[in-house]
């Protein structure tokens, strides 16, 4: 490989807008693949910690000032350190004397409360885009399949739906939860290939401010809450400065019939999901105006995240659940790492054989914290739901405030020069 490595990076997301990002800053020629006609992203406020603001730090610090324009954290300054205030809000809890629904059961505090916050998917999207030259993105481009070239380059070719081709160096999939990379890495016949219902869904809306607090009151409206229940939870944060109220609400069943993961039922329905809830959640429910269900899918865990010249990243990675609100967070960190590792390989001109060797370093660092996310989250939804220590406030209280350090914590300097020994000792 006596040239600079030109690298596909599939979907064009939040993983795959700081991956390329990332790549730039270290001169690593790359060309982005989107399926949809434009970049986008569906759904709606998303949450990021202290360790995700960290790594976009560490991959540019621009993509964390497009982040700060756009982030809303708790409004009140009594407020500001709060991850979530916890509180009951099914009715049928059997309530101390004194005691009743919606009551606070506990405050948990960010590690790191000045590098956090809410935002709207979309609007961070579009500031990321700022930072990818267009000329470097094609639109309407869905990945079939990816095979070996035939001119002995051990380059790949990636084929698309609309009959075209690309080859290039290498390919990172960053095509989210049905990720056809992740296929295609793992073989379609490996049970972790694809992902699988996690026995939650959820109905996401936005909300008005204003309305949010005639409602709820000020103090619920314009902080972050995590109502708990019975097979389901409750939160709300604010995004947008401020001037909308995020909701999503979660229940639970056994399985997923419908081949389509977003499907819209009635108000009615959604409202017959919570009728045993409090006046709380009621007025919350009463609130969201479009009411479709989003089910919550995770990937099983892969044997790897790479091989040869493929490798997958973020959720085509380690597709969660969103209980522990570190999903997208854990992808910056994937690119940060990534990025680092590709660009020293490149630096260094030490050829596919060192590409190879970032993708296993990649590989190595980044499995087994990213899989553990996705076993914790769905440990959380549990725990949230009464399902993992019951009903008991007092144990849930002692789960909730130790079981997000590992992920806030994370020293990611150290993480990337755990990887580059492993590169060095692959040499």
């Amino acid at each position: 490989m006596a040239h600079k490595p030109n690298v596909a990076i599939v979907g064009g997301g939040i993983a795959g807008l700081t991956l390329a990002i990332g790549l730039l800053k270290h001169d690593v020629p790359i060309t982005l693949y989107e399926a949809a006609a434009r970049f986008g992203e569906i759904g709606a406020g998303v949450g990021f910690g202290p360790n995700s603001v960290r790594a976009m730090t560490l991959l540019d610090p621009e993509i964390k000032e497009g982040f700060l324009r756009r982030k809303t954290a708790n409004q009140w300054p009594s407020h500001e350190k709060l991850w979530f205030s916890c509180r009951v809000g099914d009715a049928r809890y059997k309530f101390p004397e004194g005691s009743q629904v919606g009551d606070l059961v506990c405050d948990v505090e960010f590690t790191n409360p000045n590098s956090r916050g809410g935002v709207h998917r979309a609007h961070f999207l579009d500031e990321m885009v700022k930072l990818v030259p267009e000329e470097l993105s094609r639109f309407g481009k869905k990945l079939v399949d990816v095979e070996e070239a035939g001119d002995g380059s051990g380059d790949v070719v990636l084929k698309f739906a609309d009959g075209t081709k690309a080859q290039h160096t290498a390919v990172i999939g960053c095509d989210g939860i049905k990720s056809r990379t992740r296929e295609i890495l793992l073989g379609k016949d490996d049970p972790a290939a694809r992902a699988v219902f996690s026995g939650k869904y959820a109905y996401r809306g936005l909300v008005p401010m204003e309305k949010a607090m005639e409602l709820l009151g000020e103090e619920k409206a314009v902080n972050s809450q995590l109502y708990f229940g019975y097979h389901g939870h409750v939160l709300t944060f604010p995004i947008e400065k401020g001037k909308t109220m995020n909701v999503v609400a979660f229940a639970s069943r056994s399985a997923w019939p419908s081949k389509d993961w977003v499907v819209h039922t009635t108000k009615d329905e959604m409202l017959e999901d919570f009728a045993e809830w409090g006046s709380t959640v009621h007025s919350i429910i009463s609130l969201m105006q479009k009411p479709d269900i989003w089910a919550l899918f995770n990937h099983p865990p892969a044997s790897t995240y790479h091989k040869k010249r493929i490798c997958i990243l973020g959720d085509a990675a380690h597709a969660s659940t969103p209980h522990q609100g570190a999903g997208a967070g854990m992808a910056i960190e994937d690119a940060y790492i990534l990025a680092n590792l590709v660009g020293d390989a490149v630096k260094a001109g030490t050829g596919v054989a060192g590409l190879e060797t970032a993708f296993e370093a990649y590989d190595l660092v980044r499995r087994p914290r990213t899989q553990n996310l996705v076993e914790t989250s769905r440990e959380a939804s549990m725990l949230y739901d009464f399902e993992l220590e019951g009903d008991d406030l007092e144990a849930i209280e002692r789960n909730i405030r130790n079981r997000m350090g590992w992920i806030w914590d994370v020293n990611l300097p150290a993480e990337l020069e755990r990887a580059r020994a492993i590169v060095k000792c692959r040499k």
